[in-house]
C-alpha cells in the first residue's frame, strides 16, 4: 500500500492515518468539516489535498448511519482500488450498500476494537490500535486484493486481525461494548442528582464502573441506532437479572428466616455468575487471564512520583504488569496498586521499602 484516502478525520480515522503516515504511506484526508481535516493534517496524519487519482485504499471513518452513503459516493467516483469502513456496526451498512446495487467485490467491512472516551482528531494517536483486535468481515464476493489491503492496514496499525461474519460481529459488540456502555451510563445517571456528601465518597469501584459513561452522547446515539435489536435483547436479559436481584434483596429485609435464606441464595447466584463471567475476560495482550499479586504504595500527589516507582521497580528487576491509582479524598495523596507476578511481589516490596517507599499491607 503506497497511498490511502481517509474520509472522516475523527478519533479513529485520524489515528489510522497517523499510523499509516508513520510507516511511509501517502495519506490524503477528507471530512465534511474541512477544518477537522486540516487539524488532522497539522498533526502529521497526512495532507488535506485531494489525490490526483485513485488511491490504493479508501478508509471510511464516518458514523454507522452515514457509512453506506459515503462509501457509495467514493465508489461511484472511483476514488480507490479498495474500500474499507471502520464503523462499529457491520451488518446494516453492508445491506444498505447491497440495496444500492453496488459491486461490493472491492469493499470489506472492518471494525478496530479500540477507542477512547474523547473524540475528534486532537484525541488521536498513532498507537491507538496497537495490540488490539481489528475485525474484518469479508464475504465470498470480496476480492483477495482488497482483503490483502485490509490486512496490510491492520499490520501498519499493529493491530491483530480477526475474521468474523458481519452479523456475528454485531451480536458480539452488543455484548462486549454497546450493552456495557448503556449499563455504565445507567449507573452514572444515579449520581446526577445524588447528595454531594455521597458523591464525595466515590472510590475506585464507582470510577471503574462509570468511566465509559463519559463518552460523547451523539456518537453513541449513532452507534446504538445502527445496532438496536441485539442490544435490546441483552438488556432484556439484564432486566430479568435485576428483577431477581431486587427480589432477593427485599427478601433479606424479611424477619422470616426462610425468606432471608432465599434472599442470600439469590444474591450468591448473581455474584457467582458474575465471577464466572469475569474470569473469561481476556488478560494482558489478549492472553488467558492471570492472577497477579498487588503491591500497594502510598504516594504524595507530586510530579515524578510514578516515574520514581517504575524506575525503582526496574532496578529491582520486576516487571509491572498493570497499575491502578486510588486518590485520597481531600488529600494530596494516593495509593498506587502495582500488579506483579506472585513470585515478584516479595522482591518488589523489599526493594521499595529499602528505597524509602511506604507500603500498605
Amino acid at each position: 500500500m503506497r497511498t490511502a484516502l481517509v474520509i472522516g478525520t475523527g478519533l479513529i480515522g485520524t489515528s489510522a492515518a497517523l499510523a499509516l503516515a508513520q510507516r511511509g504511506v501517502v495519506v490524503h484526508l477528507a471530512d465534511h468539516d474541512p477544518e477537522q481535516a486540516r487539524t488532522a493534517a497539522a498533526l502529521g496524519a497526512g495532507t488535506d489535498d485531494e489525490p490526483a487519482g485513485p488511491v490504493d485504499l479508501a478508509i471510511i471513518a464516518a458514523p454507522p448511519a452515514h457509512v453506506a452513503a459515503v462509501l457509495a459516493d467514493a465508489m461511484r467516483r472511483g476514488a480507490a482500488r479498495g474500500y474499507l469502513d471502520v464503523a462499529s456496526v457491520k451488518g446494516g451498512p453492508r445491506r444498505e450498500l447491497e440495496e444500492l446495487g453496488l459491486d461490493l467485490s472491492a469493499y470489506i467491512g472492518s471494525h478496530p476494537m479500540s477507542g477512547r472516551e474523547k473524540s475528534g482528531p486532537l484525541a488521536a494517536t498513532g498507537d491507538l490500535f496497537e495490540g488490539r483486535p481489528w475485525v474484518l468481515t469479508p464475504t465470498r464476493d470480496t476480492d483477495t486484493e482488497v482483503l490483502n489491503l485490509a490486512l496490510e492496514l491492520v499490520s501498519h496499525c499493529r493491530a491483530v486481525p480477526v475474521v468474523m461474519d458481519a452479523d456475528a460481529h454485531d451480536r458480539a459488540v452488543a455484548l462486549v461494548s454497546h450493552m456495557p456502555h448503556l449499563v455504565s451510563s445507567l449507573v452514572a445517571a444515579r449520581l446526577e442528582n445524588a447528595e454531594e456528601a455521597a458523591v464525595r465518597l466515590c472510590g475506585q469501584g464507582i470510577r471503574d464502573v462509570t468511566r465509559i459513561a463519559a463518552s460523547e452522547p451523539g456518537m453513541w446515539i449513532d452507534i446504538l441506532s445502527a445496532n438496536p435489536g441485539p442490544v435490546a435483547d441483552l438488556l432484556t436479559d439484564v432486566a430479568v437479572d435485576l428483577e431477581e436481584t431486587v427480589r432477593a434483596l427485599r427478601a433479606l429485609q424479611s424477619s422470616d428466616d426462610a425468606k432471608r435464606h432465599e434472599g442470600v441464595g439469590g444474591i450468591q447466584d448473581v455474584l457467582r455468575r458474575g465471577n464466572a463471567g469475569q474470569v473469561r475476560v481476556p488478560g494482558k495482550h489478549g492472553a488467558a487471564p492471570r492472577v497477579y499479586e498487588v503491591v500497594a504504595v502510598l504516594i504524595d500527589d507530586q510530579p515524578g512520583q510514578l516515574a520514581r516507582i517504575f524506575a525503582d521497580a526496574g532496578l529491582a528487576g520486576v516487571n509491572i504488569e498493570d497499575v491502578r491509582i486510588e486518590h485520597a479524598t481531600g488529600q494530596q495523596a494516593g495509593l498506587v496498586q502495582l500488579m506483579v507476578e506472585p513470585k515478584s511481589a516479595v522482591v518488589l516490596s523489599s526493594a521499595l521499602r529499602e528505597r524509602g517507599w511506604a507500603l500498605r499491607q
